[in-house]
C-alpha cells in the first residue's frame, strides 16, 4: 500500500511539474509578444523556412560608389564603421541608412548614393555597418548573422554614429527589413537629434511608452505578408496614435523585399512609388 502511495505521489509530482513548466513557457512567450520590441522580434522568424524563402539571394551587380568606408569609436571599446558620402558643403544634416539582413552590401551602398544624389548632395549620408564587416548572399548565413549579433552592440553602433555626426546634427533614418526595424529603433535612440524615420517592411516597435519618446513622425512602406502583417501594422498605427505621434503608411501589393533591385522578386512600380514617398518625406525634413 505504501509503495502504491509513493508511486501516486511521484506521478502527481511529475504531472504538476509538467503543468507549471508549460505555464512558465506560456508566460514567457506572452511576455515576449507583449514587449513589442521591434527588431528583436524578428529573431523568432529565422527558423521558419517560409520567412527565409522571402529572401532570395541578392543578384550580383557592378558597383562603383560615391562614398568611402570610415570608422569611429564606440562606447563598448570597439570601432564602428559605415559607408559615408559627405555633403558637398559643410552640413549638420544627416541621413542614417540601415542594411537588410545580408549586411552592408553594394545594394545598400547604392541606395545611400541614390538618396545622396536626389537630396542634392546637401546631406551627409552614412550607411552603418551593423554586422562589423560581415556580408553574405546566403539566406541561412544572413539569418545566422542576425541571430548572433548582440542588441547592445547594435545600439552602440547607432550611438557611435550619433557622436560621429556631432551634437548639432539633425538626423533622419531609413532602412529595409532588419534595417527598417532599426530605422525606428535608431530614431528612438537619437532622442532630440532625430528628425524622421522611414521603415521599409521592418518590424516596428509597438510599445506606447517607448513611442512617446519619439521626436518625429514616421513613414511606413510595408508589403503584403504574414510576418510584418496587416495586423502588426495596424497595431503599430494604434500605438503611434496613443503615443501622440504621426504615422503615414502604405501597404503595397508586393512581396517582402520588393524595393531591392537585386532581389529576384523586385517590383519596379511599387519601388518607384515607395521611393517617391520616401524622397518627398526626406526633402520635407531637410529643407
Amino acid at each position: 500500500m505504501n509503495k502504491i502511495l509513493i508511486y501516486i505521489h511521484i506521478l502527481l509530482a511529475g504531472l504538476l511539474g509538467w503543468f507549471f513548466s508549460e505555464e512558465e513557457k506560456t508566460v514567457s512567450t506572452t511576455d515576449i509578444t507583449l514587449c513589442h520590441t521591434g527588431p528583436s522580434e524578428m529573431i523568432a522568424f529565422l527558423d521558419d523556412p517560409k520567412f527565409v524563402a522571402l529572401h532570395p539571394a541578392p543578384i550580383a551587380f557592378d558597383f562603383e560608389g560615391l562614398g568611402e568606408m570610415v570608422s569611429f569609436p564606440a562606447a563598448d571599446g570597439k570601432d564602428a564603421s559605415g559607408y559615408l558620402i559627405r555633403a558637398k558643403e559643410a552640413s549638420n544634416q544627416w541621413l542614417f541608412v540601415y542594411q537588410e539582413w545580408w549586411g552592408l552590401n553594394d545594394n545598400i551602398k547604392e541606395e545611400a548614393d541614390k538618396f545622396y544624389n536626389d537630396l542634392g548632395g546637401k546631406v551627409n549620408v552614412i550607411a552603418l555597418d551593423m554586422y562589423d564587416g560581415k556580408v553574405t548572399s546566403n539566406p541561412q548565413e544572413a539569418g545566422g548573422f542576425m541571430r548572433g549579433v548582440e542588441e547592445s552592440r547594435l545600439e552602440n553602433i547607432v550611438m557611435a554614429a550619433k557622436s560621429f555626426a556631432g551634437t548639432d546634427a539633425k538626423i533622419a533614418n531609413v532602412g529595409w527589413c532588419f534595417g527598417g526595424a532599426w530605422s525606428l529603433k535608431s530614431a528612438l535612440l537619437l532622442g532630440n537629434q532625430n528628425i524622421g524615420s522611414i521603415i521599409y517592411y521592418g518590424m516596428p516597435v509597438r510599445d506606447v511608452e517607448q513611442l512617446k519618446n519619439l521626436n518625429s513622425d514616421v513613414l511606413g512602406l510595408f508589403a503584403t505578408e504574414e510576418y510584418i502583417s496587416k495586423a502588426v501594422i495596424e497595431e503599430f498605427a494604434d500605438a503611434m496614435e496613443k503615443a501622440g505621434k504621426d504615422l503615414n503608411y502604405k501597404i503595397f501589393d508586393a512581396v517582402h523585399g520588393f524595393s531591392n533591385p537585386s532581389n529576384a522578386k523586385h517590383d519596379k512600380e511599387a519601388t518607384k512609388e515607395a521611393y517617391g514617398m520616401a524622397l518627398s518625406y526626406l526633402q520635407s525634413k531637410f529643407n
